[in-house]
């Protein structure tokens, strides 16, 4: 994928813009999720008999967002992965857009709510290149693109954007209709991601997140 640095959040974040350039509503699960994959692959967080922990009290990724939800996790007490999803998870969220507005990704605009408020509405600047990040999402999803353990990342990206409902990915027919080829083709993706059980417990909670969002809609 041309992510270059982004970080496994933030190019969640941009799949999950919606491609009108509004933004996306509901993705703060799936960014925070995503921030805890890369954290785990990068060898800060560890598993603990199904708890996220820190190997220690002092490293830093040197990403903002990474390092904010880093912080978090070791001043708080124990939580499961799966805890770690919902909970307070709008600060990573924010963290990221904020990164990915710094980055050029994304515009600050400034407007006014009942012509009174002061407000900032964020949108996407470069549609093109986050274009082509769906695309080769949709590659990878679709068995075109070749994933191997160097390329780890993308696999965890398609396969929690999946599980999040990013519709840019794969569309409603492929979740209904292919139910079982679905299951199979993330659990795959899980597999080739070079942290199976952490991703596989995201995965699971973001898969629980949207029964809940669309049953209470």
């Amino acid at each position: 994928m041309p992510h270059g640095s982004l970080s496994i959040p933030a190019r969640l974040c941009l799949l999950a813009w919606d491609p009108t350039g509004a933004e996306a509503a509901d993705a703060a699960h799936l960014v925070r999720a995503g921030a805890l994959a890369e954290l785990a692959r990068r060898g800060l967080l560890t598993d603990e008999d199904g708890i996220a922990t820190p190997v220690d009290m002092d490293s830093l990724t040197g990403d903002a967002p990474l390092d904010g939800l880093l912080e978090l996790v070791r001043e708080s007490r124990p939580h499961s992965w799966r805890a770690w999803v919902p909970l307070h998870a709008r600060v990573t969220a924010d963290a990221v857009r904020e990164q990915l507005t710094a980055e050029g990704w994304l515009r600050a605009e400034k407007k006014r709510v009942l012509g009174v408020f002061p407000s900032v509405e964020h949108v996407l600047e470069r549609t093109d290149a986050v274009e082509t990040l769906r695309e080769e999402a949709r590659q990878v999803w679709e068995g075109v693109a070749q994933v191997s353990g160097a390329s780890g990342a993308d696999a965890a990206v398609v396969a929690l954007a999946v599980a999040g409902g990013v519709r840019g990915v794969v569309g409603d027919g492929g979740r209904e209709g292919r139910r079982e080829r679905y299951r199979a083709r993330v659990e795959e993706l899980v597999g080739l991601s070079g942290e199976s059980w952490v991703l596989g417990e995201l995965v699971a909670a973001l898969g629980s997140e949207l029964r809940v969002t669309r049953s209470a809609g």
